[in-house]
């Protein structure tokens, strides 16, 4: 755990706040795959007891954050390569089409809203702020997915999305400007309204963020060393 102490949301039930807070840091690489997650110190660092811990950490585990180990305890689960891989095949899949939608369907508004998100990008690439990028590109691939208008394909790719996020963040450095770069060509043929172009822009952005993870993972670069996870978050 980071030494500045997370807060808490107030508003829901303890176990759920350390879920959330806990799969915040998790996402973001404050708490690194493989870390071991002591019941007794995230206690004390989120300022609740051992039961709302425990009981988040199982929760952490059934959606696939954490792994229990037997007379061991939790620790940050350690995604194999074919599991990430399966994922960003699916999100190809989904967003090469939500891509496709969006290029029938864009109006200028929507457009606009496009290249609003692209031009913050951009200033938070030169301000080198790795965490906003992270979000960012999380805002980008949801408004495309808006503009198409298709509630089931919006749904399904939502459910990707924290994996997404988690799997971005530790290339978000290395992808940097070639990101923002295929953002702006998927903008642009989107504007063109070219369903086509639009499309294979998206595949290939997608495809390269996922052999920049590979490449990552094969040179075996612990997350937490190739940047800093900013602050810590307030859910």
């Amino acid at each position: 755990m980071a030494q500045d102490s997370p807060s808490l949301n107030r508003s829901v039930p303890l176990r759920d706040r350390v879920y959330e807070t806990l799969e915040e840091l998790i996402i973001y690489g404050a708490l690194a795959p493989g870390q071991h997650l002591v019941e007794a110190d995230i206690a004390k660092q989120l300022g609740v007891s051992r039961i709302p811990v425990r009981e988040g950490l199982q929760l952490l585990a059934r959606d696939g954050w954490v792994d229990l180990r037997h007379r061991q305890g939790a620790f940050v689960h350690q995604p194999e390569m074919r599991e990430v891989d399966d994922v960003f095949s699916i999100r190809t899949l989904l967003e090469v089409e939500s891509t496709r939608l969006a290029a029938r369907k864009a109006t200028d508004d929507s457009v606009r809203a496009l290249r609003k998100i692209q031009r913050t990008g951009s200033e938070a690439l030169a301000r080198a702020d790795e965490r906003e990028l992270v979000m960012l590109n999380s805002q980008f691939h949801a408004r495309i997915t808006r503009i198409g208008e298709n509630e089931v394909l919006a749904g399904l790719i939502a459910r990707l999305d924290k994996r997404i996020r988690w799997y971005f963040a530790p290339v978000v450095k290395s992808r940097g400007s070639s990101s923002w770069k295929e953002h702006l060509e998927i903008v642009e043929a989107i504007a063109a309204k070219d369903p086509a172009r639009a499309s294979e822009a998206m595949r290939r952005h997608a495809e390269a963020t996922r052999s920049a993870y590979s490449l990552e993972k094969s040179q075996g670069s612990p997350r937490g060393d190739r940047r800093n996870p900013g602050p810590s978050p307030s859910p």
